[in-house]
C-alpha cells in the first residue's frame, strides 16, 4: 500500500513548482485533482519534445486526475467549493490574490475546513515591496543574485534547469509531508506559504554569509573558488574531465600515480592547498600539460586505480546512455514516453506510475 493512499490533493496549479510537488504527491499514492483553465495549463504547450507533447508537462503531472474548472463562474466556484471539501490538501501557485478574489482566502478555508493543510506558493511571499510581481524561475535566479555566481568571468548565467522551480516544488513536498504528520497527532490542518525567493535565499546562504565576511564569490565556471586543483582538464584525445581533490594525501596520490611524478607533490609552489589556490595557474597547468600528453582512457583507469574523485564533463547524449541512468515509463495522451525515475528507490516496494492525463479527462 502505497503511503498516501485515501488522501486526496486538489492542486490549483500551472507551470513548473507546484506540479512538481503534487506529482511527488501522486507518486505516493495520494489522488492528485490538478485543476485546468478550459484551455489548459500552459505549461502543456512549452514545447514539444515529448511525443508531441511539453517535456515539462509529461514529467510533472503523471498520476493525476485532469479537471476543467472554469474558476470565472458561479458554477465552477461552486464546483471547486465541492472538491475542497472533499480535499486533504490544497496547493496553488496562482498569482498572489487570485484564490482570495474567488472567494477561497486561506483564513476562510482553514475554519471552514479545519483539517484542511492548504500549501499556497508565490514568488516572494504574501507581503513585502515585491509581493505584486510576478514571478518565474529565471527571474528569481538573477533576484536572488544565483545568476551572480553561476557561469564563468565572462557574466552571470542561468542554471541550465528550472532549479528554483525545483527547489520550490521540493520544498512545498516538504512541508507538506510534514503538516501531515501533524495533522494525524492533533487533527488540526496548516497553512504553509512558500516564496520562490525565500527558498533560493536559503540555498544561497554559503555564499551570502562568505560575501558579508568580505570574501565576494567569483564565477569559476567548473573550477572551484577555494580548492586547487578542482576542474576540468582535458585529455590528448579532446575529452575533458573534471578532477576533485579534498585532501593532501590524495593530492600526492595524484602526483604519484596519475601524474607520474611524486615530486611534485614537495614543490613549493604545490605543497598544500593554500599554496595551490594562490598558484592556481601553475597548479592548473601542470595538471593540464600531463593530462593533454594522455588519452582518456589512459586517464579514467589512472584516475581509478588510484582512488581519485572525477567525472567525465559529459552531454544530454551521454546522459542518454550513460549505465547508471535508471528510466520509468508512463503513458500519455500520444503514448508510452520514457524519462529519469525518481531518485528514492523503495526497497522491497516497487512503485508503478500513473498516465500523465489529457486536458479535462476526468469530470466531477
Amino acid at each position: 500500500m502505497l503511503p498516501l493512499k485515501g488522501l486526496t490533493v486538489i492542486a490549483v496549479e500551472q507551470a513548473v513548482a507546484a506540479p512538481f510537488c503534487s506529482s511527488r504527491l501522486a507518486d505516493a499514492g495520494a489522488h492528485v485533482i490538478k485543476i485546468e483553465r478550459p484551455e489548459g495549463d500552459f505549461a502543456r504547450g512549452y514545447d514539444a519534445a515529448a511525443k508531441g507533447q511539453s517535456s515539462y508537462f509529461v514529467w510533472l503531472n503523471r498520476g493525476k486526475d485532469s479537471v476543467v474548472v472554469d474558476l470565472a463562474t458561479p458554477d465552477g466556484r461552486k464546483a471547486m467549493e465541492e472538491l475542497i471539501a472533499t480535499a486533504d490538501v490544497l496547493i496553488q501557485n496562482l498569482k498572489p490574490g487570485s484564490m482570495d478574489k474567488l472567494g477561497f482566502t486561506r483564513e476562510r478555508l482553514r475554519k471552514d475546513y479545519p483539517r484542511l493543510i492548504c500549501a499556497t506558493i508565490t514568488g516572494y511571499g504574501d507581503t513585502g515591496p515585491y509581493a505584486h510581481r510576478k514571478a518565474y524561475d529565471l527571474l528569481i535566479q538573477a533576484e536572488s543574485g544565483l545568476a551572480s555566481i553561476t557561469g564563468g568571468p565572462e557574466g552571470p548565467s542561468r542554471v541550465g534547469v528550472s532549479i528554483v522551480d525545483v527547489a520550490t516544488g521540493a520544498a512545498a513536498h516538504a512541508a507538506i509531508l510534514e503538516a501531515l504528520i501533524g495533522r494525524s497527532v492533533t487533527g488540526e490542518g496548516a497553512d504553509i506559504r512558500i516564496s520562490m525567493f525565500d527558498v533560493m535565499a536559503d540555498w544561497l546562504t554559503v555564499p551570502l554569509l562568505n560575501s558579508e565576511a568580505g570574501n565576494e564569490p567569483k564565477r569559476m565556471g567548473l573550477a572551484h573558488p577555494s580548492i586547487a586543483p578542482y576542474g576540468v582538464f582535458r585529455s590528448k584525445d579532446g575529452k575533458d574531465i573534471l578532477i576533485s581533490i579534498q585532501s593532501e594525501r590524495e593530492w600526492k596520490v595524484l602526483c604519484a600515480k596519475v601524474l607520474g611524478d611524486a615530486a611534485l607533490a614537495s614543490d613549493p609552489r604545490l605543497v598544500n592547498g593554500v599554496e595551490r589556490v594562490r598558484n592556481r595557474a601553475f597548479t592548473d597547468q601542470t595538471v593540464s600539460d600531463i593530462f593533454g600528453s594522455l588519452s582518456r582512457d589512459e586517464l579514467l583507469k589512472r584516475l581509478t586505480d588510484a582512488d581519485i574523485a572525477f567525472a567525465e564533463v559529459n552531454t544530454m547524449a551521454d546522459l542518454t546512455n550513460h549505465p547508471h541512468l535508471r528510466r520509468i515509463t508512463v503513458n500519455t495522451p500520444n503514448g508510452e514516453v520514457s524519462y529519469p525515475a525518481p531518485a528514492a528507490i523503495w526497497v522491497d516496494a516497487p512503485r508503478s506510475y500513473g498516465a500523465v492525463p489529457g486536458i479535462g479527462e476526468v469530470q466531477m
